[in-house]
């Protein structure tokens, strides 16, 4: 039986690495894995790209409003049968797009195996990082580490080098001067209170 799947972790922690090392798993064994991610991460346009410096070409990039469901079935009668789903930055698909990854796995017995942050740099969740959390068949954390060593959860935010904790939940490619920071708790709250008291 097919299963979705929630790998998640925080900034660095190599997931979008990771997808394609399984994309290339299932590739070398002569079977189908197709590359899917939202079209609110405009990093690398089409493609999913690393920080090792690694890209492949996304098979279907999708917008807030599609149906993944309907959107797979039409790429199996079109082109090929499909053995596994990989999904790079989960957490900006809508609960919708969720309720349907789950759809595939249940009804299409496709595995999804989804990557993506849990939660945002004010340490709210995303929206499709929220609905795994109560649909996947298996949650992952996929670990890395903070600055000062210890094990990172939590995603800081700089703007022009400094750690920031208000502005919108996404900002990919807005700003120029934006990065983000695999952080521990005590550095996160290290940093908020730097940012509190500057103010």
């Amino acid at each position: 039986m097919a299963k979705l799947y929630f790998r998640y972790g925080a900034m660095n922690s190599g997931k979008s690495t990771h997808l394609m090392q399984v994309a290339y798993n299932y590739q070398e064994r002569g079977l189908k894995a197709i590359i899917i991610k939202p079209k609110t991460d405009k990093k690398g346009g089409s493609r999913v790209v690393s920080r090792l410096g690694v890209s492949q070409e996304v098979d279907l990039l999708i917008d807030k409003d599609d149906d993944i469901f309907v959107e797979v079935e039409k790429y199996t009668r079109v082109k090929e049968q499909i053995n596994c789903i990989l999904v790079d930055e989960v957490q900006f698909l809508k609960k919708h797009h969720i309720d349907e990854l789950f759809k595939v796995a249940a009804l299409l017995d496709i595995s999804v195996i989804c990557y993506g942050l849990r939660t945002d740099f004010q340490m709210n969740g995303f929206e499709g990082s929220s609905r795994l959390l109560l649909l996947a068949h298996s949650i992952e954390e996929m670990k890395t580490i903070c600055t000062c060593g210890k094990k990172a959860l939590l995603n800081g935010r700089k703007i022009d080098g400094r750690y920031v904790f208000e502005g919108e939940q996404v900002a990919i490619d807005k700003l120029d001067n934006v990065e983000y920071q695999s952080l521990c708790p005590n550095c996160y709250f290290k940093y908020k209170n730097d940012d509190l008291d500057e103010k």
